[in-house]
């Protein structure tokens, strides 16, 4: 039986996601925005769709624009990468009620990981330790609000309910800043998300980022395919991100991996996921679970040889797979860089068009990448042009081979943050994964 899948999406990650169509033999359907006309993965796509104009809302999160371009084309399934309407639970049911696989967890299981407080909630229940906190309603009286926040103990840091991309959070280390820090919280959330509900946790301080990717067949099946460390981070973007992530306690290491497989088997989780720890003092602390792929998907593809896009394919169409933890193999340490178009002193974005450019190559390099000279960058959605991954028998390895990589990889007539890359991959501490997710702001940036 022959499928066709329409790519709801841009960029490297469409790209990414045609290839792997390509090679089950799945015909593709590409929509577009109309100033997305020349990105290259179009030149491969069977079919294209323009979907509106530049901005997201009118086209990439233009829900009944989309669905009409799946109807238009007769799709059996849409694919949604990540961002824009990946972990959108009321596009995920419009495209099943339409008609349409929807390619990735049942509608429910995105509903109950897009709330934050679902989410904790949900993973408590299945021996997954969460970060102490208060996920109720916040009370009004502040005597009952203050003796709520002693017993977590400050600093603590106010979260919005649907937030995610590090926006609606923010740190409180005193009482005296508590009203004040609820106020705008609680605005910035109702600006960013429609939904000015916040939470309160506990403040883990200088922790790792940690992350395990799980992969479940909708059948009860699922497996674990290692960690990631994501702790390179600038306001909760990840610039670099590792794998295996080193230097974790073994104990509590497969404890957590457990855990996490048999969350996935129990509610019999469907195609590919992220469950997201704070890691410090050998302990895990559950921030959050992402239903769909990861930017930073490559580092585990190239340590284990699984290709988590085929996957997802495969399960959500029913083209077959089996899920044995057994025959995961995890060979060596990936490394991955993400260049954006943006300055790398303050880190403005910089959109424009590529006059010349050169890619990175040679053994145990991987390029994941939408741009070519004369590519004229949009400044509508996302800075990033292009990840560079390194594979290597050990992280010191690896490491060397990126700079390596770093130093042939060049873009011209715009500004990227290669040079950020270079100086990080030069940095003592890094070198030594004596790095926190503070680490990049509070001392890094601040020393040059």
């Amino acid at each position: 039986m022959s499928h066709k899948v329409l790519i709801a999406n841009r960029g490297e990650i469409a790209l990414r996601a045609l290839r792997a169509c390509r090679e089950l033999s799945i015909k593709t359907v590409s929509v577009y925005s109309e100033v997305d006309r020349d990105l290259k993965h179009l030149r491969f796509s069977d079919e294209t769709v323009c979907i509106g104009a530049a901005a997201p809302i009118d086209s990439y999160l233009n829900i009944p624009s989309i669905l009409s371009a799946a109807e238009l084309t007769e799709v059996d399934a849409i694919y949604p990468g990540y961002g824009f309407l990946a972990e959108n639970a009321d596009f995920a049911d419009q495209c099943n009620k339409s008609g349409f696989k929807f390619i990735g967890p049942e509608t429910q299981t995105i509903r109950n990981m897009g709330d934050k407080i679902t989410a904790k909630n949900f993973v408590a229940k299945h021996n997954i330790p969460i970060v102490p906190g208060f996920s109720d309603e916040l009370p009004k009286d502040k005597n009952e609000l203050k003796n709520i926040i002693n017993q977590i103990g400050y600093p603590i840091i106010l979260k919005a309910t649907a937030g995610g991309g590090g926006r609606g959070m923010r740190v409180v280390k005193s009482e005296n800043d508590l009203s004040s820090a609820i106020e705008i919280t609680m605005q910035e959330a109702a600006n960013a998300f429609g939904n000015d509900q916040i939470y309160i946790e506990k403040y883990i301080e200088n922790p790792k980022h940690i992350e395990i990717q799980v992969v479940g067949d909708g059948k009860g099946n699922a497996i674990h395919l290692g960690t990631r460390d994501c702790s390179m981070q600038r306001r909760h973007q990840k610039i670099i991100e590792e794998a295996p992530a080193p230097d974790l306690d073994i104990n509590n290491l497969n404890s957590i991996l457990d855990s996490c497989v048999n969350l996935c088997k129990e509610i019999n989780y469907e195609g590919v996921g992220t469950l997201e720890f704070l890691y410090e003092n050998n302990k895990f602390y559950f921030i959050e679970m992402n239903t769909r792929i990861q930017v930073e998907h490559p580092v585990t593809e190239m340590i284990t040889g699984f290709d988590l896009v085929k996957a997802q394919l495969r399960i959500a169409l029913g083209l077959g797979i089996e899920l044995n933890q057994d025959e995961i193999i995890f060979n060596g340490h990936a490394i991955e860089c993400r260049i954006n178009a943006e300055d790398p002193e303050n880190f403005q974005p910089c959109p424009g068009k590529i006059t010349k450019m050169h890619t990175a190559g040679g053994f145990g390099i991987r390029y994941d990448s939408h741009i070519y000279s004369g590519y004229d960058v949009p400044p509508f959605y996302d800075s990033l042009l292009a990840k560079i991954i390194t594979q290597a028998n050990s992280r010191k390895s690896s490491i060397k081979r990126m700079q390596s990589a770093l130093d042939e990889f060049f873009v011209e007539g715009i500004k990227t943050n290669q040079t950020l890359h270079q100086n990080i991959l030069d940095d003592e501490i890094f070198l030594e994964n004596k790095h926190t997710i503070n680490y990049l702001e509070n001392e890094f940036l601040k020393s040059r």
